[in-house]
């Protein structure tokens, strides 16, 4: 794994949505997972200049499922309450990366969230598997890399 120099990164805001909360209305800890999971799309889809389903099928490949993640929670967020998240490229390899997100309420950090992530493809004459494959070195160039060795 290589450092991220170039530091791609994205910010999104959102609100925290009743339907994200428990009947206390304090945010379902696998609520973050999925906003963390739309904030590396969003990530990626600035980084290629195209939207997910696009990039999919312009680099042939099955996308870049999980194969890590955790998060730490330092406080909650609740129903209404208007947050940031951070995301960016921590660490790019032959076929994985790393992301952090920071989520953000009020200018202090609530939760942190981690993920590797592999770029994957589905072999020849068996659809229903994937397989790790090298990222693309045009893909690489986007994220702010050369060529990995």
């Amino acid at each position: 794994m290589i450092a991220a120099a170039g530091m791609l990164r994205n910010v999104r805001t959102l609100r925290v949505e009743w339907c994200d909360c428990d009947p206390a209305g304090i945010i379902f800890y696998p609520r973050y997972f999925e906003m963390f999971d739309t904030s590396t799309t969003v990530l990626i889809e600035r980084a290629l200049g195209m939207k997910k389903i696009d990039y999919l099928k312009a680099y042939a490949f099955a996308g870049h499922p999980l194969v890590e993640t955790r998060a730490r929670f330092r406080f909650p967020t609740r129903f209404g309450d208007e947050v940031g998240i951070e995301t960016r490229l921590a660490e790019c390899g032959r076929s994985s990366f790393k992301i952090e997100h920071r989520l953000t309420k009020g200018g202090a950090l609530a939760v942190e969230g981690f993920e590797t992530r592999v770029w994957v493809v589905r072999p020849v004459g068996d659809p229903r598997h994937i397989k790790s494959h090298p990222i693309p070195a045009e893909v690489l160039a986007r994220f702010g890399h050369g060529v990995v060795a």
